[in-house]
């Protein structure tokens, strides 16, 4: 494998995301599908739920495996460059993701999170979850 140069890296990352990501419009897509119409990336609710039911309140969001923190325990020591920056950077995210999802909750929102790998295996699955929240039921 060749190492890639800081430009080469700083570009690649700068190319991910935040809106719009494949993982976000497969669930969408099938949501969508099914008749459920709901908001997107709403700045007025805490988080900026990636898709958002509001007068339902269920906050949906897809997180990636990488920013998210997916496994951390034993992802952290993938990490081999570049260390005093990019762990406490995810250490943030999980950190916030869990402030957000329990402000949500003591707000009332069902708060539902799903990681990309999910998402790709079994989109249908992760939006029968997301409509039984939507329309009051247990899954």
């Amino acid at each position: 494998m060749t190492k890639k140069t800081p430009e080469q890296i700083s570009y690649n990352m700068k190319q991910i995301k935040s809106k719009d990501s494949a993982i976000e419009l497969l669930l969408r897509k099938e949501l969508w599908r099914r008749g459920l119409r709901y908001r997107k990336n709403v700045k007025g609710i805490i988080g900026k739920p990636d898709i958002a039911f509001i007068g339902k309140k269920v906050a949906v969001f897809c997180d990636s495996e990488f920013w998210h923190g997916y496994d951390w325990e034993n992802r952290r020591n993938d990490f081999k460059s570049n260390r005093d920056f990019w762990i406490p950077k995810i250490e943030r995210n999980i950190q916030r993701d869990f402030e957000v999802t329990q402000s949500l909750q003591s707000e009332g929102w069902t708060v539902l999170r799903f990681w990309g790998m999910d998402i790709k295996t079994n989109f249908v699955h992760c939006a029968d979850i997301i409509e039984a929240a939507v329309r009051g039921e247990k899954e």
